[in-house]
C-alpha cells in the first residue's frame, strides 16, 4: 500500500518468526498514535497477518485488523492465487518495494 510501514512477522524462505515484530511495530507507530493507531496487517494469504494481529492485540494495540483475504488471496483449484480474491484482485492501492 502506498505510504505503508513494513514490519516483518516472519522472514526468509523458511519464514522464520521475527521475535521483535511487536516492538518494531510499537517503535514505528510511536509518533502516530502508538498503540491506539489504526493498524491494518497484510500478508500473502491473510494467515500470517492474522497471527501478527493476535500478537499485537495481546500487546495492547487497540485498533489492529487483519486483511482477511491477504494480498494474493486463497489458492484456487489450479493451485494459483489472485484469481478470485485478495487485495490485488480487488484493485486496492499498492506499490512494489
Amino acid at each position: 500500500m502506498p505510504e505503508s510501514l513494513h514490519v516483518s512477522w516472519a522472514t526468509g524462505t523458511a519464514l522464520t518468526r521475527n521475535p521483535r515484530c511487536v516492538r518494531e511495530l510499537e517503535a514505528k507507530l510511536a509518533k502516530d498514535g502508538g498503540k491506539d493507531a489504526v493498524v491494518l496487517l497484510l500478508c500473502r494469504s491473510g494467515k500470517r497477518s492474522a497471527l501478527a494481529a493476535e500478537a499485537a492485540a495481546k500487546a495492547g494495540f487497540t485498533n489492529v485488523f487483519n486483511v482477511l483475504e491477504g494480498f494474493e488471496g486463497e489458492i484456487d483449484e489450479r493451485q494459483h492465487r489472485g484469481g478470485a480474491d485478495g487485495w490485488r484482485f480487488h484493485q486496492l492501492p499498492w506499490v512494489q518495494d
